[in-house]
């Protein structure tokens, strides 16, 4: 496994800065992240598609400091019914191409979340049951079936003609594709270009083991996040583990991301990898940094020594 950074953490820095901070760090490689939520400056694909020269520009910048492009990153809802998921949809497709031009062959992205019936404006995630009350099923055979399915079907379609060989979706809340289970609903209809960006910090909180999943993934992970949560004792006991709060709020949520080895321990961590790649994985890590607890310097150099020390190279 080689170490890499999503580079949205080190969005104040200029694109040569951040590619110097990424040598300084001792990291391998670069998830360049742009389109969709994020508001990462270094590498927008409508922007790198219109300008040729400045695409070669930044090429030729990354690989004089020995990095790589581990992954394209594009965190998006492109089931949204509004003009969002038209939007993302879009921002979508251009990393893809601007992927398939440049020879990038993982998309790091979400599997979207759609309105629960037609006519709905908004997403909903429907994760209390699926057989009560009685028009449950329909919702979630809609989500699915009319909507999920057909827009993934042209997304590897798209994909394949683009020249990439693997989608990886992060398993993050609000989204159609959460965990495993999920994953696998959507891989088994759309095929196997389809597998899941592992995210420990995400299963941690929903209450699962990010071991076991990663048994239970095997051959479908495609690529995997380093990040870490900490259920905050005592507050989780009174309220449970579905947080609300603002995200800066660190002292009173029931959990928090955290720098990893600050939520589970490293030696956790060895085992983690060590089952990653005893399923078939030997691919990126990349460290994902969204520790609001401590500064975004502390917190990733933190977590980049726990990687360094756990990851199986």
């Amino acid at each position: 496994m080689k170490l890499s950074i999503c580079t949205d953490v080190m969005g104040d820095l200029s694109f040569t800065d951040m590619l110097d901070k990424c040598v300084e760090l001792g990291v391998e490689g670069i998830e360049m992240t742009g389109g969709g939520w994020s508001k990462g400056p270094h590498f927008r694909a409508d922007e790198l598609l219109a300008d040729k020269g400045l695409l070669k520009q930044k090429l030729a910048e990354i690989e004089a400091r020995g990095l790589q492009i581990a992954a394209l990153n594009c965190s998006a809802n492109p089931l949204d019914p509004g003009a969002m998921g038209e939007r993302h949809l879009k921002e979508m497709k251009e990393t893809i191409t601007l992927a398939g031009e440049i020879g990038v062959e993982t998309i790091v992205t979400m599997s979207g979340l759609p309105e629960a019936a037609p006519g709905d404006t908004v997403p909903n995630w429907l994760v209390y049951t699926k057989s009560w009350p009685d028009e449950m099923p329909e919702r979630d055979r809609y989500q699915w079936e009319d909507r999920a399915f057909p827009l993934w079907h042209d997304l590897v379609d798209f994909g394949k003609k683009a020249g990439i060989k693997r989608y990886a979706l992060e398993n993050f809340s609000a989204m159609l594709v959460w965990n495993p289970e999920t994953l696998f609903r959507l891989r088994n209809e759309v095929g196997e270009m389809v597998g899941m960006n592992l995210d420990p910090s995400h299963l941690m909180w929903m209450g699962a083991e990010p071991i076991a999943s990663a048994r239970a993934l095997g051959s479908a992970i495609h690529h995997c996040h380093g990040k870490d949560t900490r259920i905050e004792r005592g507050l989780c006991d009174v309220n449970g583990l579905l947080e609300l709060k603002e995200v800066t709020d660190v002292a009173n949520r029931s959990w928090n991301y955290v720098a990893v080895g600050a939520g589970r321990d490293l030696q956790w961590w060895k085992e983690f990898f060590s089952v990653v790649g005893m399923c078939g994985y030997n691919g990126w890590v990349s460290l994902e940094m969204e520790d609001f607890t401590m500064s975004t310097e502390a917190g990733i150099q933190s977590s980049i020594d726990a990687l360094k020390a756990t990851i199986i190279r």
